[in-house]
Formats: C-alpha cells, sequence, structure tokens
C-alpha cells in the first residue's frame, strides 16, 4: 500500500447524536455540486442501481422484477403486526429518522408468525412513509440483498409492500451495533482481539461488494451500520444508499452526494465523482475509532478534535506518538505493533488522494497478517505521562502484499442498536 502523508481537506460536519444511525442530510451544499450528505434520516434522489450477483441472477429493472426475483419471502403486515406484537414499545430495538426496528419471532420453517420466545428471532425496520425517496431505498435494499449473500453481510429475510407501509426483516444481531459498543455510556469496552476481529469482518464485507463481478459501492460505511452476532462477527448493514460501481473503463460514477458526515471521502464530497475509494476512505475512519474509542465526529470536544481525521491524522505515523490517541478504555492492553500497523493502515485508507489509497482486498490481507501472533504480543501498559518531542517519520509499512480479488458470497440488516439510546 502507497505512502500519504498529506493532510485531509476539512470540512466542517454537523453531529447528529441521535439515537439511530444519522444520514447526512443538510441540503447546503459542501462544493459546487449539489449535495446532501445528512445529518438526519431523509436521503436525496437514488438512482436504483442495476447489478447481479455472483450467481448471475437476472437484473432487475422494475419493482416487480426486483420483488419476484429477489428470492425473499413477501409477508403481509398483519404477518409483522403480529410477530412484533402490535410494534409494542417493549419489543423496539431502535429508532432513527427512517423509522423504527422492532424485535420479532417468526416459525423458522414456514416463515410465519409465532409466539414471542418461541421461533426464530428477526429484527424488523419499519420505514417511515417518506414518499418517493424513502420507497426508493427500501427497494434498493431489496434489490441488493435479495441477491447478494455473505457471511459478513447481514441476511435479509423478506419484505412487506402493504399499502403505505414498507418493512424489512433481517435476521436478529443479538450484540447490536458496533456503534453502540464503542459510544455508548456504561458499555463494557471492546478489547484488542475483538476490534480486530470487527475490523477484519467489516473489510471481508466492504471487500466482496468491490470485487463482486458487477461492483457494488456501499456509500454509508460507518460504526452504527456495522452490526455485530454473538461471536462478534461483524455484519455490514442498510443498503438504502448502495450504488452500482464503475463499468468498462470509467473510474467512477458521478452522483449526488449522500452518506454521512464524518465518514464520506473529500473528493466525493467536492465533486459528487464516487468510487469503490470512498468505501476506503470510510472504512480508515471506521478504523481510527476502534485504535481511538472516539466518535469520527464531536462537537462536544474542543476545535480540531472534534474532526476524528484531523485530530489523529498526525500521530500515526509516528510510533513514539501513537499512545496518544489510543484508546484509554484499552487499559494500555494491546500490542504496539498491532496499534501501529493498524494506524499505518488507517492512514493509507484516509489518503485525501483518492488514487492512494488502497484496495479493499489489499486492506483485507494487511489485517489478516495481524492476526499472527507477532503483532499480538499485549504491551506492558503505556505510561501516558511520558513526553515525546518526537518528529513524525512516515508511515510504518507491513510487509506489502500483491493485490488479490476476493470471493464468496454477502447479505444485510438495518443499523439497529441493542437498547434504545436517547
Amino acid at each position: 500500500m502507497g505512502n500519504c502523508m498529506d493532510t485531509t481537506a476539512r470540512v466542517d460536519h454537523s453531529m447528529n447524536n441521535g439515537a439511530y444511525p444519522s444520514k447526512v442530510t443538510s441540503k447546503t451544499s459542501l462544493s459546487s455540486v449539489p449535495s446532501t450528505l445528512k445529518s438526519n434520516s431523509s436521503r436525496s434522489t437514488l438512482t436504483l442501481p442495476s447489478m447481479k450477483d455472483r450467481s448471475e441472477l437476472p437484473t432487475p429493472r422494475t419493482e416487480g422484477e426486483i420483488l419476484s426475483s429477489s428470492n425473499l419471502k413477501a409477508f403481509s403486515f398483519n404477518d409483522l403486526r403480529n410477530a412484533t406484537k402490535n410494534f409494542r414499545p417493549d419489543s423496539l430495538l431502535g429508532e432513527g429518522g427512517f423509522g423504527h426496528v422492532y424485535k420479532g419471532w417468526i416459525d423458522e420453517h414456514t416463515l410465519a408468525p409465532s409466539k414471542p420466545g418461541s421461533g426464530m428471532v428477526v429484527a424488523v425496520k419499519k420505514l417511515k412513509p417518506e414518499g418517493f425517496q424513502g420507497h426508493k431505498e427500501w427497494l434498493t435494499e431489496v434489490n441488493y440483498l435479495g441477491q447478494l449473500h455473505h457471511k459478513n453481510l447481514v441476511k435479509l429475510i423478506g419484505y412487506c409492500s402493504d399499502g403505505d407501509n414498507r418493512l424489512l426483516v433481517y435476521e436478529f444481531m443479538p450484540k447490536g451495533s458496533l456503534e453502540n459498543h464503542l459510544f455508548r455510556r456504561g458499555a463494557d469496552p471492546l478489547s484488542w482481539a475483538i476490534r480486530l476481529k470487527v475490523a477484519i469482518g467489516a473489510a471481508r464485507g466492504l471487500s466482496f461488494l468491490h470485487d463482486a463481478e458487477n461492483q457494488v459501492i456501499y456509500r454509508d460505511f460507518k460504526a452504527s451500520n456495522i452490526l455485530l452476532d454473538s461471536e462478534f462477527n461483524s455484519k455490514l448493514s442498510d443498503f438504502g444508499l448502495a450504488k452500482a460501481g464503475p463499468t468498462g473503463d470509467k473510474t467512477h460514477v458521478s452522483t449526488q452526494v449522500m452518506g454521512t458526515h464524518g465518514y464520506a471521502a473529500p473528493e466525493y464530497i467536492a465533486t459528487g465523482r464516487l468510487s469503490a475509494k470512498a468505501d476506503v476512505y470510510s472504512f480508515g475512519v471506521v478504523l481510527l475509532e476502534l485504535l481511538t474509542g472516539r466518535r469520527a465526529l464531536d462537537k462536544s470536544k474542543p476545535g480540531i478534535e472534534q474532526n476524528l481525521v484531523d485530530w489523529a491524522k498526525p500521530h500515526l505515523g509516528d510510533k513514539r506518538r501513537l499512545y496518544r490517541v489510543m484508546d484509554t478504555k484499552l487499559g494500555g492492553q494491546y500490542p504496539k505493533k498491532g496499534a501501529h500497523a493498524i494506524a499505518n493502515i488507517a492512514l493509507q485508507c484516509i489518503c485525501n488522494d483518492a488514487k492512494m489509497r488502497p484496495r479493499m482486498s489489499e486492506v483485507l490481507e494487511e489485517l489478516e497478517q495481524l492476526q499472527d501472533s507477532k503483532y499480538n504480543m499485549a504491551s506492558p501498559q503505556v505510561d501516558i505521562r511520558r513526553t515525546s518531542n518526537a518528529v513524525p517519520k512516515s508511515p510504518m509499512r507491513i510487509q506489502p502484499s500483491p493485490r488479490r480479488s476476493l470471493g464468496a458470497a454477502a447479505s444485510p440488516l438495518p443499523g439497529y442498536r441493542t437498547a434504545k439510546v436517547h
């Protein structure tokens, strides 16, 4: 992976501390290109992607074709009302501008609603009636998740299109979102080994999307969209903003700017030109969140510390300064070599020049190497009182590995939280 020591252009983003994943929605333009990066839930116009997965399902065009070719269960609204105890508050898993997510139960064989506590637990996302745009995002998610299947994408079981009601039914993810584990008050700190495991799983999901026969750009990679199963295996969720990647000799697709402030790549915000490298940038931001325990954007912090990339970047390439930005909740219990390597990978991913960022398959290879015992020997408690006048060095390089394409299969769920956060 290349060396990148530039300073990422700073974009002044607003922070949303809502209980659910926040989408970037300010209608104000962030550049000369019309932009709708959101801090709430409504999203701007989305071009319905056309794609087919590795199993060569037909490329759907119309809503009827998407729903009929999705291999998903079509639930009635009454089915899901029964499965969630009539959407009662005690079934609520999380909420946001897009709607609410409820815990439900269905028979694992017939998929019919079952009594609470019996059958298979599912998460039911009930979208707010947002008109055409909300419907398009619902349809986009059905389109992709009805065709893509991979262990690091949340499985979409079915959908409901009943009158004005639009719902999605996903496998239940008992550990909730990465965002909750990193930032929710009172949450048990994640160990270094779990953080690495989560990063590798998320990288596998993104690599699958980017290396698919018809490339998919996720466009909304962030901590709240990384869901965790009982073993802390990570799965990507919420494909409402997913976009078909460029084809032929094209390097990007031009689209209205959408995503989440703090995670969106600077060149995408500035020009509306979208490539898989925008997802790589977002992945780098999440790596920083895993390293530091800080949010991508936090208006409660002073000055430059509000933007994680701006604050952490000067420390990432210097072994003697990195400890200053490490998550204190780790208690110094992390391998120095592994931390330096992750910092280096993050630095490459958040490079201001998109062309200098690595491909996700390269990032995945580097992360998988860090499972080697030589990177995982816990360091003694770091004395954070010591100071250093070290001059930043070039980022540490892990052994470069040849590019490779990943194959496999993939599928997602809403970024719900295990508990309602206010």
